[in-house]
């Protein structure tokens, strides 16, 4: 993979002792992936910080569904966050719309606000907005520190141009990680097309291609502490 962050996104502990043996630089954890991620239990977040040495990035959603949220839910997402930061994640992975479809800021200024010094992940709810450039500012005006997105599109593939366009808007002000149908096979054009720091897909979409590319060609080495990395798969997170 050329010169990207590799984030693995996990729902147990196994998992992301796993993606942190093949190098993964951090991991989000969440429950639920199959409604693409809810929040993980206080005592799972725990276990997983104190069980691998990279990064835990925690995901803040109360439930499936929507990305507009009551007042009640946002104040259990900030109260989440800080149970959370209590427990040694290193970050979160969240988000808010209104009901028009655009970016909740009292919301999202609530949430970075729980988040203390930690940094916070807009999620996919980005790739809803009507305006990918306006919220990208507003983010970074926010305090939002990285974003996900797959350019808007299906699939980081697809949204390579909106990927670079957007990479090439945060100019460093805040992190843009391309998610999506990344795989082994096509990390590299992403990456190298659009010049975005990171990459994020679900680890268990990365095991089932490493155990294709073992199944169809030469064995591949071991995992180490810190192995040459490659990507994995994700289409929805």
């Amino acid at each position: 993979m050329i010169g990207a962050l590799f984030e693995a996104c996990v729902e147990s502990v196994d998992e992301a002792r796993e993606a942190a043996s093949w190098s993964a630089d951090r991991v989000e954890l969440c429950i639920d992936l199959v409604n693409d991620g809810c929040t993980p239990p206080v005592s799972l977040a725990a276990e997983c910080s104190a069980a691998i040495g990279v990064p835990v990035i925690a995901m803040v959603r109360p439930r499936p569904g929507k990305f507009v949220y009551s007042g009640a839910e946002i104040d259990s997402m900030c109260d989440a966050m800080c149970e959370l930061g209590e427990r040694g994640v290193a970050g979160f992975a969240t988000g808010a719309l209104t009901r028009n479809g655009g970016l909740d800021l009292r919301a999202t200024a609530r949430l970075v606000a729980a988040a203390g010094t930690l940094p916070v992940t807009f999620h996919r709810a980005f790739d809803h907005l009507p305006g990918v450039a306006d919220g990208l500012d507003a983010l970074v005006d926010l305090g939002v520190r990285r974003v996900l997105t797959s350019g808007t599109a299906l699939s980081a593939v697809e949204g390579i141009d909106t990927l670079r366009r957007l990479a090439e808007l945060a100019a460093g002000r805040i992190e843009v990680i391309a998610a999506g149908g990344i795989r082994p096979f096509n990390v590299d054009r992403v990456v190298a097309a659009t010049g975005v720091p990171a990459v994020h897909a679900r680890w268990t979409g990365w095991r089932a291609a490493l155990r294709g590319k073992r199944a169809q060609g030469p064995r591949m080495p071991p995992p180490t502490s810190r192995t040459p990395r490659e990507p994995w798969d994700d289409q929805s997170c």
